[in-house]
């Protein structure tokens, strides 16, 4: 059976792996600009950017989930944010990913969050289907904006 545990120094070389089996799962590899120094200092530098949780079996990491805080305005509270769930394809179906959503759950209503959001791709009917299983609420009328790269460079500069 799989079990879920925080991450701790010299764990960010399995989730650094997770993060390239998932954009390779999402076909998002050209995206990535992946540095496990980075990584490290955002998990477990003076001042943590995210969290994140392993899931193993028998020992050996299978899948992970990464974390931020957000904030909400309208509830003038923090909030957590689901950034990335990834599991390995051998341990699907098998409850792991339901453990990891439970344990960033109960994060969130350990940190007094009155909610935790995430993202899901639209085609990702598997992982659509799993989530409103759990309850989720697929917010239909919103829609993720971006600006980075040169986009980004010319927004921010007047």
């Amino acid at each position: 059976a799989a079990r879920v545990r925080a991450v701790g120094p010299g764990d960010e070389r399995h989730v650094a792996r997770f993060i390239r089996d998932l954009a390779r799962y999402e076909h998002l590899e050209h995206q990535l600009d992946l540095d496990e120094g980075r990584l490290r200092a955002h998990l477990f530098g003076e001042n943590p950017a995210c969290g994140a949780l392993l899931a193993e079996v028998d020992g050996t990491p299978v899948g992970f989930a990464l974390f931020f805080q957000s904030y909400s305005t309208f509830l003038t509270r923090p909030c957590l944010y689901l950034e990335d769930l990834f599991v390995v394809p051998e341990q699907r179906g098998r409850g792991t990913g339901l453990l990891l959503l439970r344990a960033v759950a109960a994060e969130a209503k350990r940190r007094g969050c009155p909610r935790l959001d995430w993202a899901v791709l639209d085609w990702n009917v598997t992982a659509i289907g799993f989530y409103e299983k759990q309850g989720a609420r697929l917010l239909g009328d919103w829609r993720i904006c971006r600006l980075d790269g040169d986009a980004l460079e010319k927004m921010a500069t007047p």
